[in-house]
């Protein structure tokens, strides 16, 4: 393609994202705003199953057709189980796999450009076939040459290499999402919430980091050193050799895809237990390694069976049969192994594709941690403190009903899984929702913008565990983990209270010293006071009294004689004249006092 046309080609697909967002928010604005002033909100609510599976469905044709950064978009929609309806999720659910895959030619063409050599050289065996087809990248299986295996330790390799022109896409595509967030900050409910143009920044960052495979690499080794003494964990190990920014080559761990639960049934696994694991390393990676695997979605997360040794104890080891499994498929190509007892039920969790990462600062954490432990223990207050901590309630907010709204909830809902909130009745939402819905609009709400990330991961970690297990409750995965924080918590209590005390002892100790000595210097006649800054201020303070008391008398005898005027004319007018007295004294009685 030449430049020319690939410019025209990056314009057409400019313009087609603007206008298919310019459609949505048009037939949002008729449905959501116009005609619920005209008292047609039950068409509204009636016509809104049918438009937001229409929407999805559009969508979907535009992601696959344009892919780069819509294919994430779309993602990160498929994965809102939890809060977003079924219309949209199970329409855009296909995107996690439906990514049309790139010609191999093409893909060959790259590989080669980026290590410099022929692919044949590079590796013994390169696979024409991809294994999976990202947005950005995708993914072939190959096979290290003897020297390089024997310098690695591997052999069995896959290698990800990216979508040729990716770069520029997703320069178009972030051009475009900045227009739209442009838009979004003259709607005044999204705006009043949300810095979207700064949500988009951060987005761009990380997209701009995702198409990096050095820095995906990094991330990946440092993943893998947080999770190093845990069995529970395994990452892939980096080919440094045969990786460049465009070209990342890593051991193949590919095993049984997380959300194929016949699969791991198969293999003797509990889906249930796999979701009670995968949410406790979600936590583990938010309050103890700060590092979080952002982009936890199906095709990046495989579990893998693990045999016991003889001695009874898991294999820690990783390695599977050589072949691997088809990431696909969701079997494993060595299933033959899971003939034995002590394999029923061991499992570990694989992740894969580190290019999207979020860092959790200190402040964050100390928020993240006073919220879980506010909702593990149904604390309203202390999760309003929380929200306020974390940036996303402001401190103006007034909280006292937002308190009690959330009591109400605790109480009505709190404790239960999904599965359980799947059986109230429909209606109790609403009259909820009529009831505190106004109120919580009015809240000073915002997003910060280092939470966008972390954010993402943790609803697909919640859409996770509920597609494993429907009975998920996220209470009794969150309140082990806010039980070993409390503790934590109250050991910093009583390490902060012994420092506390000691400083006051030290400075009780001295206290009598320091009395005597003020005493003496008195006594000597060495210690003076000054006051006339204090009478001065308390001056200035007196006069700013009465001059907004005068504003208050100008104010009140205005309105009072306008109010006069249709029935008593003289009065009235009085009233308005006179009230130049006391304005007169307001705006420049301060102004005879500086002149002094």
């Amino acid at each position: 393609m030449t430049d020319a046309a690939a410019q025209g080609a990056h314009r057409a697909r400019y313009r087609r994202i603007l206008s298919f967002a310019g459609r949505e928010f048009l037939k949002i604005w008729w449905f959501e705003l116009v005609l619920p002033r005209f008292g047609m909100s039950g068409i509204a609510e009636r016509t809104r199953g049918q438009r937001m599976q229409r929407f999805a469905r559009r969508f979907h044709v535009l992601a696959v057709d344009l892919g780069g950064l819509m294919i994430k978009v779309g993602q990160f929609m498929s994965s809102r189980l939890d809060v977003l309806p079924p219309e949209i999720t199970k329409e855009l659910e296909g995107l996690q796999d439906e990514v049309p895959a790139v010609p191999t030619p093409e893909i060959r063409a790259l590989a080669e450009a980026e290590l410099g050599i022929p692919l044949e050289r590079a590796y013994a065996w390169f696979d024409e076939t991809p294994v999976a087809a990202a947005s950005l990248g995708q993914v072939h299986r190959a096979r290290l040459s003897a020297l390089d295996a024997a310098d690695t330790g591997l052999e069995e390799v896959v290698v990800k290499v990216q979508r040729p022109g990716i770069g520029d896409i997703v320069a178009v595509d972030l051009a475009a999402l900045r227009r739209v967030a442009r838009w979004l900050t003259r709607v005044r409910i999204v705006a009043d919430r949300v810095d979207a143009p700064a949500l988009v920044e951060e987005f761009a960052t990380t997209s701009l980091e995702e198409i990096d495979y050095l820095h995906e690499a990094a991330n990946a080794e440092r993943f893998r050193e947080n999770f190093a003494d845990d069995p529970r964990i395994d990452t892939p190990e980096i080919v440094w050799e045969r990786s460049t920014r465009r070209v990342l080559t890593l051991s193949d761990v590919t095993a049984i895809k997380i959300n194929d639960t016949h699969a791991l049934r198969a293999a003797g696994i509990d889906p249930a237990e796999v979701a009670a694991v995968f949410a406790e390393v979600m936590f583990d990676q938010v309050f103890t390694h700060r590092f979080v695997h952002a982009d936890p979605h199906p095709g990046n997360i495989f579990v893998t069976p693990v045999p016991s040794t003889s001695s009874g104890t898991q294999d820690g080891s990783g390695t599977q049969d050589g072949s691997g499994a088809q990431a696909g498929s969701g079997t494993q190509a060595g299933a033959g192994t899971q003939a034995g007892a002590g394999t029923q039920g061991r499992f570990r969790l694989t992740f894969i594709d580190f290019g999207m990462m979020a860092e959790v600062p200190d402040s964050l954490r100390d928020g993240l941690r006073t919220l879980l432990i506010a909702v593990a223990g149904r604390d309203s207050r202390g999760l309003v403190a929380a929200a306020q901590e974390i940036g996303v309630l402001l401190p103006s907010a007034d909280t006292a009903e937002l308190e009690r709204a959330l009591t109400a909830l605790f109480a009505r809902f709190g404790g239960m899984g999904f599965a359980e909130l799947s059986t109230v009745d429909p209606r109790e939402f609403r009259d909820f929702a009529e009831e505190f819905g106004d109120m919580v609009r009015s809240l000073p709400l915002q997003l910060p913008e280092n939470m966008l990330l972390l954010i993402r991961a943790v609803s697909l970690t919640s859409g996770m565990c509920s597609g494993l297990d429907p009975a998920f409750n996220v209470w009794d995965a969150a309140e082990p983990y806010a039980g070993r924080l409390l503790r934590d918590e109250s050991g910093n209590l009583v390490q902060e209270f012994a420092g506390q005390a000691m400083d006051t002892m030290t400075t009780t100790w001295r206290l009598p010293g320091r009395i005597d000595r003020i005493i003496t210097r008195i006594d000597d006649g060495n210690v003076s006071f000054d006051t006339s800054r204090l009478e001065r201020r308390l001056d200035r303070l007196e006069g700013i009294a009465r001059r907004i008391a005068s504003g208050v008398l100008f104010a009140a005898m205005l309105i009072g004689g306008a109010l006069l005027v249709p029935s008593l004319p003289p009065l009235g007018i009085t009233l308005i004249c006179v009230s130049v007295l006391p304005l007169l004294h307001s705006l420049f009685a301060g102004v005879r006092r500086r002149s002094r």
